[in-house]
């Protein structure tokens, strides 16, 4: 009966089994080397949560010399949006995840996207048919809405399973007549479970979890020989020799499915690896990260707000093993390649996504670089979104450069640019066409002291842009002296009244004077970059300011 009932399901599946597996050799690869996929479904945009898995899924599978492939789930026709899958593509290639085969690229373990792989789906359902192992359900809407409206209102679990799955022992001449009539028809596992018995999910990074054995009659096939998730995942899992399945924690309760189709197969499981969810800390309480609330959930968040590629990387490391942002303060000369993940070293619980660590990783990493590579990567994001200071840029390489490389090779590099973004409002006042734009906003942040303006001008008028850093300071420390200025910090402290201030206080004047800010880095170079004219120019600037208050 079943061989026959097989033969009437699906009377133009002719291919077997084991033809299929033939079309799926065994990889090439070395002992202990990881096959992971990513498996995206094109239903909405790419979200952190995606990335994140991709880049696990990578750098696990590279670091042991195997395969990291990208297969595409788009079995959910209904929800599909246009233009996802180059939105995956194009998002994956941003943030330099390479695939080793898949989706977009050749490989020998393709068609690498679902809905091309609809025969290969139906040859594996139909030999469960033929073994006695699924059968038809043609239960329709209305009756599965009324089971479930029950199962909801006696807290029953929801599925068809035991009495509910009245489809299960038709009998030949019973499914004879749905199709004579034809009637619309799914087909469901035969699931052979227990529910007073439990199955072991030995996790690669939560360790053993008890889970109740599945006992649903789950769908395989839909209504239009589709598969289900469930069933297509365990079947290219199988034929793509999949060796670590690395997902999301939410789906651990549908482990018991997965195993139960794989032992129902006949086939060999994969190692799972569920991961935990991306977290946010809000008012004092922990959510996950949502797409609605949180725009950095979105990963075009990223290109727009200047972020660099490479520290989303590094953060990306950071969330993946709890020990990687220790190692890669401590390797200034490494790379994310030279770090050796660990599934022991993967949160267990919820992963909080915070920004401000972010944003102290990309301090970082801007630190390590050089101050060319920083002023190419900003051309290159102002380009596409600030037009007017990319032609601004252009026109103040050398002095941006030279800015850019002020206290950068030194034990400790400043760290005032975290975004693309930060080069302008951090370098405002070396650009003279901002500077000069109106007095108002070059000196905003005028402090509550005296700032005497002769003695600026005075100053400016002094200054040798030829003097070495020592000379400068020896010179600006005379000055101070001359003018009732204690020479040191430790002087003035000593007899405060015997003094107008200090050295650091001529500093400060002219310091604000030049660029209308009370920290900023190294006074000495600033000066140097701006040169004399232009220290004359803005101390005369910033003179008739102070007359016009």
């Amino acid at each position: 009966m079943n061989e026959e009932l097989a033969e009437i399901l699906f009377p133009n599946i002719t291919k077997t089994p084991e033809e299929i597996e033939a079309m799926y050799p065994k990889r090439n690869l070395k002992e202990g080397a990881m096959v992971t996929r990513f498996g995206p479904s094109p239903t909405g945009f790419m979200h952190v949560g995606n990335l994140c898995g991709a880049f696990i899924d990578s750098v696990m599978a590279h670091q042991t010399g195997g395969i990291f492939y990208l297969r595409i789930e788009d079995t959910d026709s209904k929800r599909e949006i246009s233009g996802a899958k180059d939105l995956i593509l194009n998002s994956l290639k941003h943030f330099h995840i390479d695939y080793d085969e898949g989706y977009g690229k050749d490989g020998e373990y393709g068609p690498y996207i679902q809905s091309m792989r609809a025969e290969i789906y139906q040859v594996f359902a139909k030999q469960l048919v033929k073994e006695g192992k699924a059968y038809p359900c043609f239960m329709s809407e209305e009756e599965l809405a009324e089971i479930r409206e029950g199962q909801e209102l006696r807290k029953e679990m929801i599925g068809i399973y035991g009495t509910y799955a009245v489809d299960r022992d038709l009998s030949l001449e019973e499914v004879k007549k749905h199709l004579e009539n034809k009637d619309s028809y799914v087909i469901r596992l035969k699931s052979p479970g227990d529910i007073n018995k439990q199955v072991i999910l030995h996790d690669c990074i939560k360790g053993d979890i008890l889970l109740p054995e599945n006992v649903i009659d789950e769908v395989i096939l839909k209504k239009d020989g589709i598969p289900t998730y469930h069933f297509a995942h365990v079947v290219d899992d199988h034929l793509m020799q999949t060796t670590h399945v690395i997902r999301g924690d939410e789906w651990i309760s549908s482990f018991p499915k997965h195993l139960q189709l794989f032992q129902l197969l006949g086939w060999k499981m994969p190692k799972y690896a569920h991961h935990a969810p991306l977290t946010k800390k809000e008012d004092g309480k922990i959510r996950k990260l949502s797409k609605r609330k949180d725009p950095e959930f979105s990963v075009r968040y990223y290109k727009e707000a200047g972020i660099p590629v490479e520290a989303v990387r590094l953060y990306l490391a950071t969330l993946t093993n709890t020990n990687f942002e220790e190692w890669y303060l401590q390797n200034k000369d490494k790379k994310i390649e030279d770090f050796t993940f660990s599934y022991k070293k993967m949160p267990v619980g919820g992963t909080l996504f915070d920004m401000e660590k972010l944003n102290n990783i990309c301090r970082t990493y801007f630190s390590r670089l050089t101050s060319l590579e920083i002023y190419e990567d900003c051309l290159s994001y102002n380009k596409e979104f600030d037009h007017s200071f990319y032609e601004i840029m252009q026109k103040n390489k050398d002095r941006l450069i030279g800015f850019l490389n002020i206290e950068r090779n030194t034990k400790r590099p400043r760290k005032d640019i975290a975004t693309y973004k930060d080069l302008k409002p951090e370098s405002y006042y070396m650009i003279d066409e901002y500077f000069f734009e109106n007095s108002a906003k070059s000196y905003k942040e005028l402090p509550d002291r005296h700032f005497d303006w002769n003695l600026l001008l005075e100053y400016s008028k002094e200054y040798q842009e030829s003097d070495s850093y020592e000379e400068w300071y020896e010179r600006i420390k005379k000055f101070a002296s001359n003018h009732g200025y204690a020479s040191e910090v430790k002087l003035y402290k000593e007899n405060p009244e015997a003094f107008s201030g200090h050295v650091g206080d001529i500093c400060e004047m002219i310091r604000f004077a030049v660029t209308g800010r009370t920290k900023t880095p190294d006074l000495y170079q600033i000066l140097s970059i701006l040169g004399k004219n232009n220290l004359e120019k803005r101390v005369e600037f910033f003179s008739n300011y102070l007359k016009n208050l």
